[in-house]
């Protein structure tokens, strides 16, 4: 072997140190910020100054899954056992939104000792090291939270996050729980499971390795759609929140007709209504 090799191997085994390495100046100021986002490269959790949320008494037709998110997390915070949570269904119906409400509920009653980490889907491969910097900060309970979590067909990045949700020698910290949403309940496309039935030896087997991951979560929280009374308590209840100053008739009209116009009711099309609405009155939609 050359010089010039050695030294190409070495620049590249210092590369990947740096990127195995700790964040730079050690452990995270968890002080800053109730909330951060997890970067992977450089590793590190950058502080949210103020977290995109709804106040939770805003979110409704959801509230069984409500109730069990918020009692999960509470014994969580408590310092008592408490599941990994799999929020999945249908699309704009508060899964993200009931993730972050309840964490702020929560963290509001307990003295902010409850982070929210962020942690986007290109990143999973990195959770990881995220849990070892985790681990070493036993006095705060962090809630792991990816957002439109799911995986393609090909992508065998589910394999890290099965073996960093429950397995390995450390297993999971005990200060810390991962949520995540998706649209998909075994957060892998049917056409990639069923493929995999047709072709694999063992069929069984061969399903059984890509529906297992969902078996990480204890905690499954189904959202689906809403029926128009439900939408119209939603619209109501932001106009109520926000005192939007409307006759509660031409309210109720015009979120019928906008929502027969998007095709679909859910909380995302009412919160997008009641902006509609409050553009035209020329109000700002400010607690």
């Amino acid at each position: 072997m050359t010089q010039e090799t050695d030294q190409s191997l070495l620049a590249r085994i210092a590369a990947a140190l740096e990127r195995l390495a700790p964040p730079a100046g050690g452990r995270p100021d968890l002080g800053a910020s109730s909330a951060f986002v997890w970067h992977a490269s450089p590793p590190r959790l950058e502080p949210v100054a103020r977290v995109n949320r709804v106040d939770l008494s805003l979110l409704r037709g959801i509230d069984l899954t409500r109730d069990l998110l918020i009692e999960n997390t509470e014994r969580f915070a408590q310092g008592l056992p408490a599941n990994n949570a799999l929020l999945w269904g249908a699309r704009g119906m508060g899964k993200s939104s009931l993730v972050k409400a309840s964490h702020h509920d929560i963290n509001a009653r307990r003295g902010g000792n409850l982070k929210l980490v962020e942690i986007h889907r290109e990143d999973i491969e990195s959770l990881p090291l995220l849990m070892n910097i985790i681990r070493a900060a036993p006095e705060a309970r962090f809630i792991v939270f990816c957002d439109d979590l799911s995986f393609d067909a090909g992508d065998t990045s589910y394999k890290s996050l099965k073996a960093a949700l429950d397995g390995g020698i450390e297993g999971r910290p005990a200060n810390m729980v991962f949520y995540a949403t998706s649209n998909r309940r075994h957060l892998l496309p049917r056409d990639m499971i069923e493929n995999e039935r047709s072709t694999a030896i063992n069929p069984s087997e061969a399903v059984q390795e890509k529906v297992s991951l969902s078996d990480r979560f204890g905690l499954w929280l189904g959202f689906h759609n809403c029926s128009q009374d439900e939408f119209l308590a939603m619209v109501e209840g932001y106009a109520r929140h926000y005192r939007l100053k409307i006759a509660p008739e031409d309210l109720r009209a015009g979120a019928i007709e906008w929502q027969a116009t998007r095709g679909s009711r859910s909380g995302r099309v009412a919160w997008q209504y009641i902006q509609d609405v409050a553009g035209r009155l020329g109000q700002r939609l400010e607690d």
